[in-house]
């Protein structure tokens, strides 16, 4: 990561520059709106440029004049300056204003690895105002519209230029590493935490809630396995949430569970789980993804004997759905617990990625029946036939059953807790999808109705039957009696009775 050229986008507030960060990496990665002020961490995502990656980062706007968090979103920025092999310093067609001018003094030493691109030159009436912008004494002046595209097929040759990059047919591999999202309310100590995994200053960390608005990406390695952690915004209850900006940074926060292998809850020790902690909890357990409960500033405390195992069990009262989620107690400001942190997501992520074979698994099963058998239903007893494990991550099982209207839910909360027990799922959420199995047609089922008058081509399973008898409808009919013998058969019986009476034996017919 150290050997990736480093390419840096500055200038002052609202000029466009998350508008063409997101442009350039080809996603919305970054907040936009015309609120001033949106971005204040620095937002990093890999870039290929002429089939090289290039590190892209985009910055906070810097000011002047500087209140609240201003400061802090300054200096963050413009400490990019020194580290960047290329900054292209965006500025406004329309106007410039003073910390245009101030941020110009600043960025002169590094006028060599600079281009000076005039955004928002969205038609070509605009076009001529670019030619003011060469009176700044910048080598490299371009003029762009990161909204509608134009000109950045010439800001990515002049930066392949500067960057000495040559057309390469080489295929870039995508890194894998294990994706960490941390979540949960605002002033948790999120970015703490993110700060001290990461060993940087990469998240603005502030006692203002709502500090972090972007999802803020940073990596690690620990124990020769490379981790990605995804610091995300502190997310509040939807009728607290009035801004725009604060929805669509609540929104990217719950996106990041998708694409988390694990994710991190954080939860202030002095408080507990509350109401809100619940909420994000069900959203990651829906998912499928592993969960730590991570219960952050131990070090407040009051030192009472046994307060923090009395915190986990209130977590386990309150929330028996988080029944299966490791707790881990940790203090972001002095690193304690962060090693058991990170051993518990290492157990978390092998589980997660664990299969168990079909064998396994129905022969399991069998033992569970035999302990505990399905109750009975108002139609008969319920049977689970077999099993097998359909995915993983997320650990999902399908069971077979006889029915499935009314199937009860305390034998699957069962099954799952015998999945935990003895296959070794026991720290990650578990899915369990139950399907009716059909009968055999041929034994249970006659087919289409029996006609009476039986073709060449008809079924064995009918010709077995001699007489086909339709099922009556409507009232009963009696059985029709049979007919008594008249006089005529009356008489032609009698006849036939003496010719036998009459005949001679049968030994002297012959002679």
């Amino acid at each position: 990561m150290n050997d990736i050229p480093i390419i840096a986008i500055i200038g002052r507030p609202n000029v466009g520059k998350s508008t063409l960060f997101n442009r350039l990496v080809g996603k919305r990665r970054a907040i936009t709106d015309p609120t001033s002020g949106v971005t204040r961490d620095l937002l990093e995502e890999n870039w290929v440029l002429n089939n090289h990656v290039v590190r892209l980062i985009d910055s906070g706007g810097i000011k002047v004049i500087r209140e609240g968090l201003d400061d802090l979103v300054s200096k963050k920025s413009l400490s990019l300056l020194d580290i960047s092999d290329a900054i292209i310093f965006l500025m406004d067609c329309k106007e410039v204003t003073s910390e245009d001018f101030t941020l110009m003094e600043s960025l002169r030493p590094y006028s060599d690895k600079i281009i000076l691109a005039v955004n928002k030159i969205d038609d070509f009436t605009r076009e001529d105002l670019i030619w003011n912008y060469f009176s700044y004494g910048f080598q490299r002046v371009l003029g762009i519209s990161s909204a509608h595209g134009i000109g950045i097929y010439e800001l990515e040759d002049t930066l392949s230029g500067m960057l000495n990059l040559e057309d390469s047919d080489i295929e870039i591999e995508e890194e894998n590493s294990i994706k960490v999202a941390v979540l949960g309310k605002p002033n948790t100590g999120k970015s703490t935490l993110t700060n001290l995994m990461t060993g940087t200053d990469i998240s603005i960390v502030s006692d203002i809630p709502g500090t972090t608005r972007d999802v803020v990406k940073g990596g690690f390695t620990y124990k020769n396995s490379r981790y990605t952690i995804l610091d995300t915004a502190g997310i509040r209850r939807k009728q607290k949430v009035g801004e725009d900006v604060e929805y669509y940074s609540v929104n990217r926060a719950i996106k990041t569970i998708d694409e988390a292998d694990v994710v991190l809850l954080m939860i202030d020790a002095s408080l507990g789980l509350v109401e809100q902690d619940k909420k994000i909890a069900q959203l990651i357990v829906r998912k499928g993804k592993g969960i730590i409960l991570v219960l952050n500033k131990i070090d407040l405390l009051k030192g009472i004997a046994n307060e923090f195992e009395a915190i986990q069990d209130r977590v386990r009262f309150f929330f028996p759905i988080l029944s299966f989620a490791p707790i881990v107690g940790i203090s972001a400001v002095t690193g304690e617990g962060i090693e058991d942190l990170l051993k518990e997501i290492q157990k978390v992520i092998k589980v997660l990625n664990k299969r168990v074979d079909t064998s396994t698994l129905n022969n399991s099963l069998a033992n569970w029946s035999d302990a505990y058998e399905p109750p009975r239903g108002k139609h008969g007893h319920f049977k689970v036939y077999y099993g097998t494990q359909i995915s993983a991550p997320p650990t999902r099982f399908l069971f077979f059953v006889n029915k499935l209207k009314d199937f009860p839910t305390t034998y699957e909360s069962y099954l799952t807790n015998c999945i935990r027990r003895d296959l070794g799922f026991t720290n990650v959420p578990i899915a369990i999808e139950l399907r009716e199995r059909k009968r055999n047609e041929s034994k249970n089922t006659l087919g289409p109705k029996l006609s009476k008058k039986r073709n060449d081509d008809t079924p064995p399973v009918e010709r077995k039957f001699k007489k086909i008898v339709k099922p009556t409808s409507g009232r009963a009919k009696a059985k029709a009696k049979p007919k008594k013998p008249g006089a005529k058969q009356k008489f032609i019986a009698k006849a036939s009775a003496k010719k036998v009476a009459s005949r001679p034996p049968k030994n002297q017919r012959n002679k």
